[in-house]
């Protein structure tokens, strides 16, 4: 059955057709123009008038998600060039060679580089750095530039024409072990005044754009600093799309209308190994997706050769035919002659081959070899310039290059150029050539292909720097502005935790928030804390900051919360300080990013902390962990609901029995596994005078704190005397065993919550086996292994210094047994450098639903199964009966 137009029954059958009659002469009309002018006029017509509707009318209407394989802006109406177009590409030039020779000379070494990215890209890069990317002298913090890892080589050969490098630097690219090279990729941690993001891990860059623009708002509407004049650019891969963090908030960035941001996808169609889309259109499918999420798009695909096929074509014929050809056979027509092309392109359809009969081979090889959107900076200008005036949403740019474009023949679209690191002399030559460039013959006499530089003094580098200094200096550049160290928090704030908690039980992820809930009221620094929660505040006990301090939302709060009668109601608010991102932990690390960097980024200090399920933290975003590493952040990372065997019910994905040991791997992570709410604080106390107060001349600042805390209540225990250092250090005695002079003697090691275990066995040894054990309270497995590898480090270098674990363990006597809610590689970290002898228990395999006694049983970590291994080990040693091993596994029910 079928509604009077004619259509199948759809969404628009639920409203009410008010005229009926005028619907149905619509349709007819349409079907009279498809008739008599076909259906490529009338789908023209259509689309016109949608596309009047929305843009002229002020409709409201569903927007179309795709548009023909043309640009966005037509030649006619291009702005004006803003600048000297023959030094741009003067500069242009220089910066292609010097990024091909400084990679080439490298090859010789084997140390890899990539040139044809860089060598699609350069217009992309050349014409943001001449007429639109702020420095950071500019107004608010300038630009944050998110630069494509692969094109590095033509950042580095730009800096070199301004000054900023030397030959000596380019001649040790990717040499950095003696000092003075320069890194394969944007690393800030490796040349930190330069680089400002890492972007090579695919998928990062623009995930981190987003949240950095958003960041920005933040800052903005939280009255901390204007960043209004701020704007974010991120330069990506068509073939780096495909992964997932590419586009998984892209929503966000529209809801959020951050026009503050814009992304700019090289499209030279290619990935590592082959065509991105080989059978399909990247470009269309990208601009599908980003019009979806409510992007502003700008597509910049052919340049201006292209001007006069698209006037020859009076039947659409020509864009037809661009929209059905897939991405890899654009690929091959810019590999064969005209005479291919002729044949397979246009002669496909009568009208193109008419067309091609007005075409010299001349004009369709510079069309289908050279002339594309992304490299005419006159079509790049036009397109950033639309994205910068474009307001209430963010824009992302797609142009269209040429993979290895100016590197010869042997280079451009070859599906291997990914992996070819160098040219010959006479590829060179040609380059040469093709550029224009003043490079007399006797320089390639020696074989060795030289760089080139016109001169400080020269007119492509007064403008370059003129142009810059417009623009507000440098870039890219990363600095860190002269911020005062902040004020320490009150005293009592942290030693409120050191009297225990009496006989209320408190878990320590409550301790922690409770902790940060009176540094964020502290006047002097409270406002620069940052929470960041991925839709788990409830379940952390953090319901209460919600009315307090509110959750940011650009929009503030448009509805009345169903619980707006209740004390902790859900308040949203435009100056709000909890960051509460939804379900996702890239996300909110994305966030902590922004956050900890904004010293840097913006010269304010923040003080972020993300709290989140442990075992949804490390091993689910730990190269995010790393490009913080890279980034410099700084704050605090909280694993809660921490362990294997701490989560009732919850089972295998909820069980965290191995975030530590990830942790330990990244060399900028400070990790802590705290048992006692004092720990705690003492914990975030230090790290808030290491990371943002004073820190002593021997500590590296630009780290960040994980911490492991736990939801199982259990009584806290006032502090001991003088364990402030053991405690930071990753070891101190919490207490010692009482028992006859001449009883067998155990030490027993302990983290977070297991230390409660191993307590308990304290008892049961001394009152059922007559042993005494000590136990020993270790927040730091990882700081006590690195102290150690530090000291071994130092026995190389002809120092003498013994490992803080051996100096803490010297004199106690009998084995040490180590116990966590981890598995056991953990402990383990520290085994070689402990005198006595050792052993460890810990929660080895898969987690599972029980209650804690069930699994702790079950793994072989509960106070009874560490007295059974107390006593195998004295038994070893000849310090206890065998037999005493036997009656204990069937006295305690093994």
């Amino acid at each position: 059955m079928t509604d009077p137009v004619g259509k199948l029954p759809s969404e628009l059958d639920q409203l009410p057709d008010r005229d009926t009659e005028e619907t149905a002469e619509w349709a007819a009309s349409l079907d009279a123009v498809t008739k008599a002018a076909g259906p490529h006029r009338a789908a023209y017509l259509m689309r016109r008038t949608l596309q009047h509707a929305e843009g002229v009318s002020g409709l409201d209407l569903p927007k179309l998600l795709e548009t023909d394989y043309v640009n966005s802006i037509p030649t006619s109406a291009e702005p004006a060039a803003a600048g000297d177009e023959e030094l741009e590409r003067r500069i242009a030039a220089l910066n292609r060679w010097n990024a091909a020779v400084m990679v080439t000379r490298g090859s010789k070494y084997g140390l890899g580089g990539h040139i044809s990215t860089f060598a699609s890209a350069a217009w992309l890069y050349e014409t943001g750095f001449n007429h639109f990317f702020r420095g950071k002298e500019a107004d608010g913090s300038g630009d944050q530039l998110y630069i494509q890892g692969h094109a590095a080589p033509g950042i580095y050969a730009r800096a070199f024409l301004d000054g900023r490098l030397t030959e000596a630097h380019l001649d040790k690219f990717r040499q950095e072990a003696g000092g003075g090279g320069l890194p394969s990729y944007p690393h800030p941690r490796r040349l930190p005044w330069l680089w400002e993001f890492p972007t090579v891990s695919m998928g990062l860059g623009p995930l981190s754009a987003i949240y950095q623009a958003r960041f920005n708002r933040y800052l903005t509407n939280r009255g901390i600093k204007d960043l209004s004049a701020s704007h974010v650019w991120a330069f990506l891969g068509d073939g780096e799309m495909d992964e997932p963090e590419s586009t998984a908030a892209l929503a966000l960035a529209a809801r959020e209308g951050l026009d503050n941001l814009t992304f700019v996808i090289n499209c030279n169609l290619q990935r590592l190994d082959g065509p991105v889309r080989a059978n399909f259109k990247i470009v269309q499918e990208l601009e599908a997706q980003f019009r979806g999420a409510g992007w502003n798009v700008v597509k910049s695909l052919w340049g201006n050769a292209w001007d006069e096929l698209f006037q020859l074509d009076t039947t659409g014929a020509l864009v037809r035919r661009l929209r059905e050809v897939p991405d890899a056979q654009v690929q091959t027509y810019q590999t064969r002659d005209a005479a291919y092309i002729r044949e397979d392109f246009f002669g496909k359809d009568p009208a193109l081959v008419e067309m091609a009969k007005l075409l010299s081979d001349d004009k369709i090889l510079e069309c289908f070899h050279y002339s594309r959107g992304g490299h005419e900076p006159r079509k790049v200008y036009a397109a950033y310039k639309a994205a910068v005036e474009y307001k209430g949403a963010p824009t992302v740019i797609l142009a269209q290059t040429v993979k290895g474009h100016t590197l010869g023949e042997g280079f451009a679209s070859k599906n291997a150029n990914h992996q070819m690191k160098k040219l010959t002399v006479d590829e060179f030559r040609t380059m040469r050539d093709l550029l224009d460039l003043p490079i007399a013959e006797a320089r390639f006499a020696d074989g060795q292909v030289p760089y080139v530089h016109p001169g400080a003094d020269s007119p492509e580098v007064r403008y370059l720097q003129e142009r810059r200094a417009a623009l507000g200096g440098p870039a890219p550049a990363r600095r860190v502005h002269p911020v005062a160290p902040l004020p320490a928090p009150a005293e009592k704030t942290f030693a409120a935790f050191d009297k225990g908690s009496g006989k209320q039980a408190l878990a320590t992820t409550q301790a922690f928030v409770r902790l940060v809930k009176d540094l964020i009221r502290d006047k002097d620094t409270g406002k620069r804390w940052v929470p960041i929660v991925p839709d788990e505040a409830r379940t952390f006990g953090m319901e209460s900051l919600f009315p307090a301090i509110g959750i940011y939302s650009p929009m503030g709060q448009t509805y009345e919360p169903v619980d707006r009668d209740q004390l902790m109601y859900y308040r949203e608010a435009k100056d709000g300080q909890i960051l509460n991102e939804g379900i996702t932990e890239a996300g909110s690390m994305a966030d902590f990013m922004a956050a900890s960097t904004s010293y840097s980024t913006h010269g304010e200090t923040m003080i972020p902390f993300y709290i989140f399920y442990s075992m949804f933290g490390w091993q689910r975003t730990a190269d995010q962990m790393w490009q913080l590493a890279d980034q410099l952040g700084k704050g605090f990372l909280v694993g809660a609901t921490a362990g294997r065997t701490t989560m009732t019910g919850e089972g295998l994905q909820h069980a965290d029995g191995h975030s530590p040991m990830i942790a330990a791997t990244n060399p900028a992570a400070l990790s802590y596994d705290p048992a006692f709410a004092y720990e705690v604080a003492t914990i975030v106390k230090d790290g808030l005078r290491r990371m943002y107060g004073e820190a002593r001349p021997d500590e590296d600042s630009e780290v960040f704190y994980y911490l492991t805390v736990y939801n199982e209540p259990m009584v806290q225990p006032a502090k001991p005397e003088g364990v402030d250092e053991g405690i930071v250090r990753g070891l101190y005695r919490f207490n010692e065993g009482e028992g006859a002079a001449d009883n067998p003697r155990i030490q027993l090691l302990a983290s977070g919550t297991a230390i409660h275990w191993a307590l308990q066995a304290q008892q049961l040894l001394a009152s059922d086996w007559g042993v005494t054990a000590d136990v020993w309270s270790a927040t730091s497995w990882t700081e006590l292994r690195r102290d150690a590898l530090e000291a071994d480090a130092a026995l190389l270098r002809g120092e003498s210094r013994v490992p803080y674990v051996r100096q803490a363990l010297e004199g106690a006597q009998g084995p040490v047994l180590a116990v966590s809610d981890y598995m056991r590689q953990v402990p383990d970290q520290i085994a070689q450098w402990v005198e006595q002898d050792w052993s460890s228990l810990g929660a080895d395999g898969f987690g599972l639903s029980d209650t804690r006694e069930a699994a702790r049983r079950h793994f072989g970590v509960d106070a009874q199964s560490v007295v059974v291994a107390a006593l195998a080990q004295l038994a070893r040693r000849g310090e206890v009966p065998a037999s005493a091993v036997k009656d204990a596994r069937e006295r305690y029910g093994f």
